[in-house]
């Protein structure tokens, strides 16, 4: 195995010397959950452990789940998400019903668990997770049917919400200092999400972003608050990785796709993003590759003023290299808000499944297995 990246050795190093200070002064651990998803054959489990004070002595023995929630809230808004110091290789159990799975966090104190066999039913679920130093805490799942056939991927930054990045000023004002109240949705897509789900009950939606894992708390609120259906959070890493200084945004966002189409192999997505970062030509790329996983592509387009805050000029990133979706199987439509797109993306979404020949089913596997893309080849974790 290639030795870690000099930047990681010295944020671990960093992150020991640091958590060892803090065990000695009295400090326990506190588990922050993150929605998770999964198939009626395997379930993909969230988390983070993170060092927080002792309960003081006035506290009771027992708080209650919403103290204990109230408690994470307030150690994960704003600034305090990136100062929070990571439990690097902490124990964690995983309980689904009867079952325990054990694992241990990563190097960013993260949990990624993948657990098969769980046996449960389509639908939502709780499951628990326990550390010998944090109070147990239970974890949202939702666990796809294997006939659910509609799902969205959706980005989120300029997507859902407005942020304004990647203006790097403008970016650490909103997510270190503003809280999510203060932030603003993007017209009309929570009630387009809401409405299309009603048609297809079962149907996920999984929020896609190169954001960073320590918002997922703060982004869970402003879903939440502003009318959006619940649905996993797929984030990433912004600090240093095992292979360099940063992790590529763009290559996670392709690689989650990619996950997605293997792990949920029914669903066909409706692709919503917006045209001020790489969502078209990463959504073309994968419409690309499988036609037969995408019922349509949908981009909102950015105004010339918000063009500006995300990339400095006034015109689309696709305009300047541009993406060729007109070369696509699959539809697609732009549209400035979630009401004009609700119009536009009503047909696609209602469209039956397009059943595949035998000659394309064929070849999607002869290029799945003799020739997989990087990005498809599943490795050891380089956070």
């Amino acid at each position: 195995m290639a030795r870690p990246h000099a930047a990681a050795l010295l944020e671990d190093a960093y992150t020991e010397r640091k958590a060892g200070l803090l065990r000695s002064r009295g400090w326990v651990t506190r588990i922050v959950p993150s929605t998770g998803y999964g198939s009626t054959s395997q379930l993909r489990v969230f988390g983070r452990v993170i060092f927080t004070r002792g309960r003081p002595e006035d506290e009771p023995e027992e708080p209650t789940y919403a103290a204990r929630l109230r408690a994470v809230e307030l150690e994960t808004r704003g600034w305090r998400a990136f100062v929070a110091t990571p439990a690097m290789e902490e124990p964690v159990t995983v309980r689904v019903n009867e079952r325990l799975v054990t694992t241990r966090t990563d190097r960013g104190g993260f949990v990624d668990l993948v657990i098969r066999g769980h046996g449960l039913t389509p639908g939502w679920h709780h499951v628990y997770l326990s550390s010998p130093r944090a109070e147990t805490i239970d974890v949202p799942v939702l666990v796809v049917g294997s006939q659910v056939t509609h799902g969205i991927i959706s980005d989120i930054d300029d997507t859902v919400l407005s942020t304004s990045l990647p203006r790097p000023m403008i970016a650490a004002w909103n997510t270190f200092l503003r809280s999510e109240g203060a932030r603003r949705p993007v017209p009309g897509m929570a009630t387009m999400y809401r409405e299309l789900l009603a048609s297809q009950p079962g149907a996920p939606v999984v929020y896609l972003s190169t954001g960073a894992w320590n918002t997922a708390p703060q982004l869970t609120r402003f879903l939440r608050r502003n009318g959006y259906p619940a649905g996993p959070m797929l984030l990433t890493d912004w600090g240093p990785t095992n292979t360099g200084w940063f992790r590529s945004g763009q290559e996670h966002k392709r690689a989650q796709l990619h996950r997605l189409a293997r792990e949920l192999p029914n669903v066909r997505w409706l692709l919503v993003g917006d045209d001020g970062q790489h969502d078209p030509r990463l959504y073309t790329d994968f419409a690309t590759r499988r036609p037969d996983r995408v019922r349509g592509i949908a981009i909102r387009e950015l105004s010339a003023g918000e063009q500006v805050l995300s990339h400095v000029i006034p015109v689309a990133t696709d305009d300047i290299a541009p993406a060729p979706t007109e070369q696509l199987e699959v539809p697609v439509v732009r549209a400035a808000d979630g009401y004009d797109l609700r119009r536009r993306v009503q047909g696609l979404w209602d469209e039956a499944p397009r059943a595949r020949t035998l000659g394309e089913y064929a070849s999607t596997v002869v290029t799945d297995v003799d020739d997989p893309p990087d990005y498809l080849v599943e490795g050891p974790d380089e956070r």
